[in-house]
């Protein structure tokens, strides 16, 4: 049953992030993907983070243009040829891997990491309590991770390794939010009503049984009563 919760959550969190309403969407795949102009440069054990389509991306830097992240990929499951697993993950590349749950801490350029969007430097220093610990033991730590790492889009993500990392402890404010916005939808009573109308619904065009009927019945109770 937990198993099941956390996947459902794990799909919402990916379908809220999308940015459905951005005025301009990435450039095909395909096409090169060029590092942010004029980047101040970096220093090793500094946390990097990107606007990728569908949420902002973490890393951190390790020295000779070189980025550690968490990242994604469904190639690694789809072919051995580390020639196509070395290429830059692209956003489908990244959504079928969330799907899949499988990623790795991997080392990239900082062009790859940055996908053509402005790279912003230790910006999350500011939203944090906790101090950033010696940038050099940011990297160590970083390096040590490298390798195919257990995912899950809500509790161990890119931001959860970036934050262990820097502040030695794992925390996503992306996830936090999400969970917010999850806990105000379950409190506003109208979601009740929203999944009973659903409900009868599909009652309505797959008929009455119990495969439609008790979901119709147990939803909005739980609702109701998380409320």
């Amino acid at each position: 049953m937990l198993d099941s919760l956390t996947f459902l959550l794990e799909k919402l969190f990916l379908l809220a992030n999308f940015h459905v309403f951005k005025k301009s969407w990435p450039a095909d795949e395909c096409a090169p993907k060029t590092a942010a102009a004029t980047a101040p440069p970096f220093r090793r054990g500094d946390l990097l983070e990107v606007q990728r389509t569908l949420f902002v991306h973490f890393g951190i830097y390790l020295g000779d243009n070189k980025v550690a992240h968490l990242m994604p990929d469904i190639m690694p499951v789809l072919t051995c040829d580390q020639k196509i697993i070395s290429t830059v993950v692209t956003n489908k590349r990244l959504i079928l891997g969330c799907m899949y749950r499988n990623a790795s801490v991997r080392v990239d350029s900082v062009e790859d990491f940055a996908y053509g969007a402005p790279v912003l430097v230790n910006d999350m220093d500011r939203r944090m309590k906790t101090p950033a610990i010696s940038n050099e033991e940011v990297a160590r730590r970083a390096e040590k991770l490298i390798g195919t790492i257990p995912y899950s889009l809500l509790w161990n993500n890119c931001e959860h390794f970036v934050t262990y990392c820097r502040y030695g402890a794992p925390v996503s404010q992306q996830t936090e939010k999400f969970c917010t916005c999850l806990k105000m939808a379950i409190r506003d009573q109208r979601s009740v009503l929203l999944t009973v109308l659903l409900g009868v619904m599909s009652i309505v065009y797959f008929g009455l049984a119990p495969s439609t009927t008790l979901p119709t019945i147990f939803i909005p109770f739980t609702l109701w009563m998380a409320g």
